[in-house]
């Protein structure tokens, strides 16, 4: 009889296949006896120092989602919690692309950094780890209110458009907190790391949509505090996963201020401790804010607003025209209206490069079209089959041969007299208005199938390779004493010359302050 698939493999099951195949397996045994240690050392300290000061939810939150606090948990453990509360966990290697951590997010599954930050790092790290993405993010989600808006929250972000500049800043991030936490790297690949970022941040044209989703993500749910301004409680997962954070956060020496939109237009650095922090009055503050920014984007306001926006981005985005029909590919050109033809939309013609991608509520019709597709506004009306023409409020006049449903051939036209540069074969649409605008294509898994990357998978080669330093870095018979160690601890009974033992071979690693720490912790309790 076959086996009953574990929690986290139901999970998984239930991704679509864009998604998953950036999931990567934990291998809870592969973590070593000091990863054990760190995870043990963080979280006794975390709750001891957050147990008056983080949000309610906090503590109870630990429990109720799988989280112990003696070893890491696993993804199976969490999942069976989670379950309940209508969420689950993956995992994944480190950073991961922006569009996909946020879709899982507005799907309900937290993508878990399989690795965890080395004990030099203990206090505060750049880089995605298990501390920060599962006792960081996973309590306060036993508060439904929360929960739901960190679901909403993940689909405005998979929804704003994002740069091609946002791409390059991504990848220097990522970079960043790989070189950081691998053991082996050299001051200068250090150097040459934080350089890359800073270049790839002053690259940026504008401030894009994504970009302003990233900062209202990061000032809530990474770094939110919440309630009184002058005694407010923590509730974001970069705070409630770093000790150093969560004592800081809450001194004289970072400054309060009300949440409100004003977070979208400010920036943050990864690498230091927050000097100023935003405080929601309560979670629904938070939907507050999140529905004004979310009133600001193409995929909300569409028109001429969400063309332009998708115009300077140069990235695939998809248009949602009148009758639902999407589609999906760089916008490239908007050409102007003698006039305003509805609301907020004064376009005679948008031109999208190829490849184009046709869908209806998320799913693909058909294969991706290889060329261009135009999309003229107003009313009238294309024949079935043959010759057309189309005299448009717009001023726009178009001639040419209706091929199939959307397929034209000899493509001719002109506005208010003056000719257009048009190609002579396109896919053409007509829509009265342009409902919505939005980042990315309509249909992820679709799009993915056919332009997907099969070597961007999510096992990087960089994470693994730092990973599999941070584990030979571990000499054996430091392993051996941090599980000597714990094995001493959850026995449970005193026992004085297993201790002394361990104490004199611990003398020959004087600098291994998390093997003393342990140890001394070890000598109190016993």
């Amino acid at each position: 009889m076959p086996h009953a698939p574990s929690p986290t493999r139901r999970a998984i099951e239930r991704l679509p296949a864009h998604l998953r195949r950036y999931v990567v397996d934990q291998d809870h045994g592969a973590y070593t006896p000091r990863d054990h240690a760190v995870w043990r050392h963080i979280l006794h300290r975390l709750t001891d120092r957050l147990k008056d000061t983080a949000h309610a939810s906090y503590l109870t939150g630990l429990a109720a989602t799988g989280i112990g606090l003696e070893r890491i948990p696993s993804l199976d453990e969490m999942n069976e919690q989670l379950e309940a509360l209508g969420w689950s966990a993956v995992g994944v290697r480190g950073f991961i692309p922006p569009a996909v951590f946020t879709e899982l997010q507005s799907l309900g599954v937290l993508a878990i950094a399989a690795d965890i930050r080395s004990h030099e790092h203990i206090e505060y790290t750049p880089a995605p780890d298990i501390v920060h993405e599962s006792a960081g993010h996973a309590p306060i989600l036993a508060d439904r209110r929360y929960a739901d808006y960190l679901k909403r929250c993940g689909e405005a972000g998979f929804r704003a458009i994002a740069s091609v500049e946002d791409h390059a800043v991504y990848e220097a991030i990522r970079n960043l907190s790989v070189v950081k936490e691998d053991p082996a790297a050299t001051e200068e690949e250090i150097r040459l790391a934080e350089e890359r970022l800073r270049a790839a941040t002053a690259s940026r044209r504008y401030v894009s949509e994504s970009t302003k989703a990233s900062r209202l993500y990061w000032w809530t749910a990474e770094y939110g505090l919440v309630g009184d301004l002058l005694a407010p409680k923590i509730y974001g997962a970069g705070l409630l996963s770093s000790l150093g954070e969560a004592a800081h956060c809450l001194s004289p020496e970072v400054k309060k201020v009300p949440l409100s939109l004003v977070c979208a237009d400010t920036e943050y650095d990864i690498t230091r401790m927050q000097p100023q922090l935003f405080v929601a009055r309560d979670f629904d503050h938070l939907f507050d804010v999140l529905e004004a920014f979310e009133a600001t984007l193409g995929w909300r306001r569409g028109g001429d607003h969400g063309l332009e926006e998708a115009l300077r981005a140069r990235t695939v985005n998809h248009l949602v025209l009148d009758g639902g029909l999407e589609l999906t590919g760089r916008v490239v050109a908007r050409i102007p209206a003698r006039g305003e033809l509805g609301p907020g939309l004064a376009t005679a013609l948008a031109r999208v490069e190829g490849p184009v991608q046709i869908s209806r509520q998320g799913h693909a019709e058909g294969g991706p079209w290889p060329g261009g597709a135009l999309v003229a506004f107003g009313s009238g009306a294309l024949p079935q089959r043959g010759a057309f023409s189309l005299d448009l409020p717009s001023g726009l006049f178009l001639t040419g041969f209706r091929v199939g449903e959307h397929e034209v051939i000899n493509l001719r036209g002109h506005q208010d007299g003056r000719p257009l540069d048009l190609p002579s074969w396109a896919l053409l649409f007509l829509s009265a208005g342009l409902p919505s605008v939005a980042g990315g294509p309509a249909d992820p898994g679709a799009w993915d199938a056919s332009f997907g990357d099969p070597s961007a998978l999510a096992v990087g080669e960089a994470e693994a390779q730092a990973r599999e330093r941070k584990a030979a870095a571990l000499p054996a018979e430091l392993a051996e004493l941090y599980a000597r160690i714990r094995a001493l601890r959850e026995d449970g009974a005193r026992d004085e010359p297993r201790l002394r033992a361990i104490k004199a071979r611990a003398k020959d690693h004087p600098d291994e302050w998390l093997l003393q720490a342990e140890l001394a912790e070890l000598e109190v309790d016993q």
